[in-house]
């Protein structure tokens, strides 16, 4: 509960303020790991482990969200072009090719600098992952450890806990993180300690039940929060922090926040007119007129398969039972990157739920150049939802690193037409509604 003391000034948009600084300050211990010439973990958004590696004390560092944050600060064209100077083509991820220009200025970051890897820990949730890892074995000649992940077989069978496939599943990913807790005792020296890891999964479930409430608040009419460009703020916050008390007591006060905002009808924008789903991964290079297209016409981000895909799994409010850590922490990890992985491949069912729940006006589906992973299919997926709820959507392309395939101009031409189509949509509605 928010206390009675607690004036609306002091809660109101406090979350992205608070937010702000917890990133700043978790770059700022990057650098520091890195002026003392210390190494890290380094792991990605989908199955990151980072509880196991909390309860070693090892640093970590994320470097999709270090290669993002070149392009939100517009510095991304200079890494991806000294990646491409030595070989890397056009056409393969661009979080790759900043990360490997990054290494190649010796950790050099527009929010700090970033310290070699120790070891390397990922799963089979992006095909890019492992690639990437490799790059890191040749460079610095550190262990790398995939953890595989079974995905879902069929679209539309899903197996739970307790059923014989899933049980199987779970065993076999459950084995994989007893050898990954004996290597991290290789490389750090330390002897693990079971109890710490119940520490931070006790912290990762607080977390994990905050960030469900979240997205269940913006079902709000009108929404208290975008899921676009507040929401990249939470996910990183969510990544970076999850198993640690600070991250925990980050969450919990945005639930206060909202559920402030919520119950006095405060939203994102002073007139919501229509709710919107994005479906892919943001433009980042021009991020915030990206966004201020749609806004300006009214259009708000109630939810996005990005929330889902790239939350490190706290997206259903998973609760790990820590009197069974190691399980618990294998059928967490199976459910979350397999969950992740249908997010990307079968989306479709997932973003028709989302419109029933959230009541939306439109779906944006964005296709970027440099993640295939992403974005395959996502023609087919719009053409499925369109024929069976006849949702109105918008199919528009940038990416999510190269500006040089950014075009601010012929965005706003197709996202000016979507809108066209949504007010004529809702007027006649309207008139129909009155007749």
């Amino acid at each position: 509960m928010i206390p009675p003391s607690t004036a609306p000034s002091d809660i109101v948009g406090r979350g992205n303020k608070e937010g702000g600084q917890l990133f700043r300050q978790w770059f700022a211990n990057l650098s520091e790991v890195a002026e003392r010439k210390e190494r890290a973990a380094y792991v990605f958004v989908m199955g990151s482990l980072n509880e196991i590696l909390k309860s070693f004390d090892m640093p970590v560092s994320f470097p999709e969200i270090n290669a993002l944050q070149t392009a939100i600060r517009r510095v991304s064209h200079e890494y991806l072009d000294e990646a491409e100077d030595i070989g890397y083509s056009p056409d393969i991820c661009g979080y790759v090719k900043a990360d490997v220009a990054l290494q190649m200025r010796g950790g050099e970051h527009p929010m700090g600098k970033i310290p070699k890897p120790s070891m390397a820990v990922f799963t089979n949730a992006c095909n890019t992952y492992i690639k990437w890892a490799e790059i890191w074995e040749r460079m610095y000649d550190i262990p790398i450890f995939t953890v595989d992940i079974p995905g879902t077989r069929q679209a539309g069978i899903v197996t739970m806990p307790g059923q014989h496939r899933f049980e199987n599943d779970r065993r076999y990913v459950e084995g994989q993180i007893r050898e990954l807790i004996t290597l991290c005792e290789q490389v750090t020296g330390k002897k693990f300690d079971i109890d710490k890891l119940r520490d931070c999964m006790a912290n990762a479930n607080r977390l994990s039940l905050a960030w469900e409430r979240l997205l269940a608040l913006n079902r709000s009419c009108p929404s208290v929060f975008n899921a676009l460009t507040d929401g990249t703020v939470y996910l990183g916050v969510a990544n970076g922090f999850r198993g640690t008390p600070e991250g925990t007591a980050y969450f919990e006060r945005l639930v206060e926040e909202m559920e402030y905002k919520a119950a006095h009808g405060i939203g994102t924008l002073t007139e919501e007119e229509y709710r919107l789903i994005f479906v892919g991964v943001p433009c980042y290079p021009i991020f915030r007129r990206f966004n201020e297209i749609f806004t300006e016409q009214g259009g708000t981000f109630v939810n996005s398969t990005y929330l889902w895909f790239a939350s490190g799994g706290t997206n259903r409010g998973y609760q790990y039972d820590t009197t069974r850590p190691i399980e618990s922490l294998a059928e967490g990890l199976l459910l979350s990157v397999r969950d992740a992985m249908d997010s990307m491949f079968h989306q479709y069912a997932m973003v028709r739920e989302m419109a029933e729940e959230y009541s939306t006006d439109g779906v944006v589906f964005h296709p970027i150049k440099s993640c295939r992973t992403v974005s395959t299919g996502l023609a087919d997926s719009r053409r499925a939802l369109m024929e069976e709820t006849g949702m109105p959507s918008l199919f528009i392309e940038s990416d999510m690193m190269d500006r040089r395939v950014v075009s601010e101009a012929q965005l706003k031409n197709r996202i000016d037409a979507f809108f066209e189509g949504l007010a004529s949509r809702k007027h006649q509605s309207k008139a129909e509604g009155a007749a």
